[in-house]
């Protein structure tokens, strides 16, 4: 061989060393190596303990440190502190998921700036971002247009959240028919014609949701306010609000996984329930 070529190969291999010694670049973990220490890290190990054990977080950093650029571990690291409510230390985590892979991860971001942060306006427009990608879609039950509905419901914009709850039930028609709209659909309507002061209108939205669920509490509490605005015989309001009181004792409440971790618009409280009616 001669020196040129000595030289040659010395130069290949050099770079070669060069570049495995580097360490991973955030964009070119491969899917096979991603899989596998997601499968060590988070399945076997992080997924047998609780999420908030701090050892829960120490194995996620350790397969992040490997394969940086899996969103799905980033979006599992800031889970657990929206349930610990540390909104603010979890959403930096759900922002690089996002970065990493928004049609993945954008939903799933507004639904916790909607439901955990309250900071409806952002989560509206994460929502309406996420339905330019993938279009009306489901996330945590739901379709886009329920979580955005409340977000406008709870910034006081009646109008706007009544449009979009509408939608909701529009999307969940012609996917399934009107037999599988979903109760918490005819609730949050019944809450905003309530709040348009609609009362009649808001109970008929209300016994729609108790037709799907019949122990509805907070669909009954809220007909008892309605009820009690339109001054109706007192013995259907104090027996509106006597099942309202019994359904919610018995923990015939909201049903929505998350709820037990944080508390959704218009849920009841025990104080709510507790106070007792006044004569008329």
């Amino acid at each position: 061989m001669s020196l040129k070529n000595i030289f040659t190969l010395l130069f290949i291999c050099s770079l070669a060393i060069k570049s495995f010694c580097q360490p991973p670049n955030i964009f070119s973990t491969t899917q096979a190596l991603k899989d596998s220490i997601q499968t060590e890290y988070l399945t076997n190990k992080a997924e047998k303990i609780s999420y908030f054990s701090p050892l829960y977080q120490a194995y996620l950093d350790s397969a992040i440190a490997i394969t940086p650029d899996n969103d799905e571990l980033w979006r599992e690291k800031g889970m657990p502190y929206f349930k610990c409510r540390k909104y603010e230390v979890g959403l930096q985590y759900e922002d690089i998921a996002v970065q990493l892979n928004p049609k993945k991860n954008l939903d799933y971001r507004a639904f916790l700036k909607c439901i955990f942060c309250k900071t409806y306006k952002d989560a509206i427009v994460d929502f309406i971002n996420a339905e330019k990608l993938n279009g009306n879609f489901t996330t945590m039950e739901h379709p886009y247009s329920f979580y955005i509905g409340i977000s406008y419901l709870q910034l006081n914009q009646f109008d706007s959240a009544e449009n979009y709850l509408n939608k909701t039930i529009e999307t969940e028609k012609a996917q399934d028919g009107e037999g599988t709209i979903h109760f918490m659909d005819w609730f949050y309507l019944g809450i905003v014609n309530y709040e348009k002061k609609n009362y009649q209108q808001a109970i008929d939205y209300f016994d729609k949701a108790l037709s799907r669920y019949n122990n509805f509490s907070e669909a009954e509490y809220y007909k008892y306010l309605s009820l009690k605005l339109l001054n109706a015989p007192k013995d259907e309001i104090v027996k509106v609000f006597s099942k309202a009181k019994d359904d919610f004792e018995k923990g015939y409440s909201f049903t929505e996984d998350n709820c037990v971790y944080e508390k959704y618009p218009y849920q009841l409280s025990g104080y709510m329930v507790g106070l007792k009616l006044k004569p008329e």
